[in-house]
């Protein structure tokens, strides 16, 4: 069976990333093999004050993949990296590392991607324009790509992302709809081995509308979309009030969920499970899973970062891709 070769990025050098990358590092990799594309210097002061091995060496080095060993391809900080006080000078470092990871996945030489957290304001504090990892990557692949979280409980993915309330309403299309369902359809299907998915579609407005009175959206943008893709054999539920459709009763029979904007699914989600929850990127030629957190600058350092949700990317990413390879190999 193909073993996933992953791309790991610790992302922002004087956060979390390094530590919980150090401590990814002592975990045996069974299942996949890793090459991580970042600062060595920061990658070895967090296992100093972690007080754990990490020997750092070139892909494709015998025991790369053994516990407290990491295979390296150098993107070095220009500034030395100090816990807690990110750098605009190591901005460009940070960047370089993620393009070089992702040139590889299109390449053909990675299996998956995944990343650390980033601070988007050290980053355009560094002269280079940045909304966001997801973006970075959706352009230099050149593809329309879907954001969706997910954790042991549920899946959510969502039709619009960093919008204020009022410009979603605006934002939300038939064509933008359309596009997004296909997107998560193919994913579920491609990426987690689901031959047949069950997605539930949230209504934008309280209690999906209420035939109108509550609101027009569902009538005239989400529901002429479901008709159509149903007729096309997608199982799609809704528009829902999404009031109830995270009751547990519900969940059980869908295999992901399609909230309307950020805060309708999110809030619940990390509810549910925070610390498992896991950001992955639908619609990309290769599968990408960043963790569900920030930099958590005030505690770089200290060896308290909870490294559950790195984890879990890892295992995420990995399983993506093997599916992935077996649903091209079908």
């Amino acid at each position: 069976m193909h073993t996933p070769r992953l791309a790991l990025v610790p992302g922002e050098p004087a956060g979390v990333g390094p530590e919980l990358c150090v401590r990814l590092a002592q975990q045996p990799r069974g299942d996949h093999t890793l090459v991580a594309f970042g600062d060595a210097e920061s990658l070895h002061r967090a296992a100093e004050a972690l007080r754990l091995p990490l020997r750092t060496c070139a892909p494709g080095t015998d025991d790369a993949d053994a516990p407290g060993s990491l295979a390296l391809v150098e993107h070095p900080s220009a500034r030395r990296a100090q816990f807690g006080r990110p750098d605009p000078a190591n901005a460009h470092a940070v960047i370089a590392a993620l393009r070089d990871a992702a040139s590889r996945c299109l390449a053909g030489a990675c299996s998956g991607l995944v990343t650390g957290p980033v601070n988007k304001a050290v980053i355009n504090n560094g002269g280079i324009e940045y909304s966001g990892t997801t973006e970075l990557l959706a352009r230099h692949a050149g593809r329309d790509v879907v954001m969706m979280l997910a954790n042991p409980t549920m899946r959510v993915a969502l039709a619009t992302t960093h919008l204020p309330l009022r410009e979603v309403p605006i934002a939300l299309t038939r064509e933008s709809l359309t596009k997004t369902l296909r997107i998560l359809h193919a994913s579920l299907r491609h990426d987690f081995g689901l031959a047949d998915p069950v997605i539930a579609v949230l209504g934008l407005n309280p209690h999906a509308g209420e035939e109108g009175h509550l609101g027009r959206e569902e009538i005239d943008v989400i529901e002429p979309v479901l008709d159509t893709l149903r007729e096309e054999g997608m199982r799609l539920v809704g528009p829902l009030p999404a009031d109830t459709a995270f009751l547990p009763s519900r969940l059980a029979g869908f295999d992901a969920l399609l909230a309307m904007y950020h805060d309708q699914g999110l809030p619940v989600l990390k509810y549910s499970g925070f610390e498992h929850a896991v950001n992955i990127t639908l619609g990309l030629p290769y599968p990408r899973v960043a963790v569900d957190h920030g930099t958590a600058l005030e505690i770089a350092g200290k060896g308290t970062a909870d490294p559950s949700s790195l984890f879990a990317a890892v295992r995420t990413c990995s399983a993506m891709a093997t599916a992935r390879t077996g649903a091209l190999s079908r």
